[in-house]
């Protein structure tokens, strides 16, 4: 008797294995091995822009330099996103946003986008308005919901889009844990893996789902896949789909 494994595996990022991170090039990839959910982040440029891209400064993940609040999008496009992971990338930039929607409507995506809101170094002004008036512009093919280390954020969303999920992204700090539970419009946690794996009894007794970050190596993906978390996320969505087949074709398998 096969036994199923509930776990999500959304791909950190895109499938930033082997993409550079938040391009449309590592979302392609992640559609194409089948993940089930994406996370990507999200800023807002100088020009109100919802923009794709990890870190405040551009300069870890692109040929330029600066703030990513500082720059038009039309600035930010000048920069190459794509070499600096590899050579075979050059040509990559920055995504909109709007741009990694069409992409995923375009490749029939219909699993969930999770979009973390990069607010915790610096609130940008209405960008939760901003995001909630584009992800409630038309339906997508794809589920969404909304994850932040910004507690004041996932608030804000809770008030002007009542309905979505709402992820709170947290440190494993046990308070902010307990806070993220007993706080009713936060409706799943997001917590460092080792919470999971140095609790797991209170992750299995969580009135909330439980998705890990960021869960990257073989052993790491079994121990989570055998406590049947929620989901993880992880830089090697294509791995950890395989690795959660190969469990499932385990006769002897017990969660």
């Amino acid at each position: 008797m096969n036994h199923e494994v509930q776990t999500f595996v959304f791909a950190h990022r895109g499938s930033k294995c082997n993409r550079p991170e938040n391009t449309l090039a590592s979302f392609r990839e992640a559609v194409r091995v089948h993940s089930d959910g994406i996370e990507l982040d999200v800023h807002l440029s100088n020009d109100g822009e919802l923009i794709v891209i990890h870190d405040e400064k551009i300069d870890r993940t692109t040929t330029g330099k600066g703030l990513v609040r500082k720059m038009t999008v039309a600035e930010l496009k000048r920069f190459d996103a794509g070499s600096w992971f590899k050579e075979d990338f050059r040509g990559e930039k920055i995504p909109i946003l709007s741009e990694v929607l069409s992409l995923l409507t375009d490749l029939h995506f219909t699993g969930s986008l999770n979009i973390e809101i990069k607010t915790d170094k610096y609130h940008y002004p209405d960008i939760e308005k901003k995001l909630s008036v584009l992800m409630k512009s038309q339906q997508w093919p794809f589920t969404h919901l909304y994850s932040s280390f910004n507690i004041d954020s996932l608030k804000i969303l809770s008030e002007i889009e009542p309905d979505v999920e709402l992820s709170y992204l947290t440190n494993n700090r046990l308070k902010k844990i307990e806070n993220g539970l007993l706080t009713d419009f936060i409706t799943s946690i997001h917590p460092r893996k080792s919470y999971a794996f140095k609790h797991p009894v209170l992750t299995a007794l969580s009135n909330k789902p439980v998705r890990l970050w960021t869960v990257n190596s073989e052993s790491e993906m079994r121990q989570a896949f055998h406590e049947n978390v929620a989901g993880i996320i992880t830089d090697y969505p294509e791995q950890a789909i395989r690795i959660r087949n190969q469990i499932q074709k385990q006769p002897d398998y017990t969660r």
